[in-house]
């Protein structure tokens, strides 16, 4: 008996001087019953917004690096002596600065000729361009040049659209483990309009690199024409013409014109009569 209490009492001393062993058995059992338990629900759809910003902050540094974006555009109106050698020499200056006419007008009436075009070229060669067309062309009529910075709209669309892109990736990832009829047409319906924003997103950024790589240029050429004698279209004979057909024209415009104020002309004889027929009152 006595070496019962011996034995009983040094075992609860060993128990009572080793507590990490104790804790370690305890925490061992903590974690066979956490993997007994059923894994947590998904997060409710209010969620995904709030974790995905905390997500789509860190995009911001990649943002800031974005190179500015700046587009370029210029009109120029020049007078030549002849259109169709200023257009060959037009020509070769596009060549050499890799640009092309994107529009072509002509026009050609009795007292000038004038091509408009315009040109895109890189924006790199938008400055040359513009100093070969003011020297050799012809005389520079006008000329304007206008530089728009749209950084921040580039950097706030990209934003934006990586929000969107985060936000689609969750909608998609809740599609998958979605049960009920309504769960999934909710989230359908959010991925689609996710979708048509993104392509809107991605269609502006594409339209401001274009406009920001290849920079535009509106071009007019301006002839006109030399009038003689001898020579001109427009003569004496013709012009005498064209002088008695605008005054016949005038004419019937006119006539026109008062018959068009006939309702008019039947109120003068009411007019008339009751005119005097107040002023034969008066005498009497």
């Amino acid at each position: 008996m006595r070496h019962l209490l011996l034995i009983f009492s040094s075992l609860i001393l060993i128990n009572c001087s080793n507590p990490e062993k104790k804790l370690s058995v305890n925490a061992d059992l903590a974690e066979i019953i956490s993997e007994d338990k059923a894994p947590p629900p998904p997060p409710p759809m209010e969620e995904i917004q709030k974790n995905s910003t905390v997500i789509v902050t860190g995009n911001l540094k990649s943002a800031d690096t974005i190179s500015r974006k700046i587009i370029k555009n210029g009109e120029m109106r020049i007078q030549v002596g002849d259109i169709k050698k200023a257009q060959n020499q037009i020509n070769d200056i596009l060549k050499k600065n890799n640009a092309y006419i994107q529009k072509e007008g002509f026009q050609n009436t009795d007292m000038n000729e004038n091509l408009d075009l315009v040109i895109r070229v890189p924006h790199q060669n938008f400055d040359p361009l513009i100093h070969s067309f003011s020297d050799g062309i012809g005389s520079v009529l006008s000329k304007n040049i206008t530089t728009n910075d749209v950084t921040e709209e580039y950097t706030d669309v990209s934003i934006k659209l990586a929000n969107k892109k985060v936000y689609l990736e969750k909608y998609r990832d809740m599609l998958k483990s979605a049960t009920t009829t309504k769960d999934i047409l909710e989230i359908q319906e959010n991925i689609r309009n996710l979708e048509d924003e993104i392509d809107v997103a991605e269609g502006r950024l594409r339209f401001i690199d274009d406009r920001v790589h290849y920079s535009t240029l509106e071009l007019g050429l301006y002839k006109e024409k030399i009038r003689s004698s001898a020579t001109s279209r427009i003569g004496f004979g013709n012009r005498f013409g064209d002088s008695l057909t605008e005054g016949w024209n005038s004419f019937v415009s006119f006539f026109l014109g008062l018959i068009s104020l006939w309702p008019f002309f039947l109120l003068i004889p009411i007019i008339v009569f009751l005119w005097r027929k107040w002023k034969s009152r008066k005498k009497k």
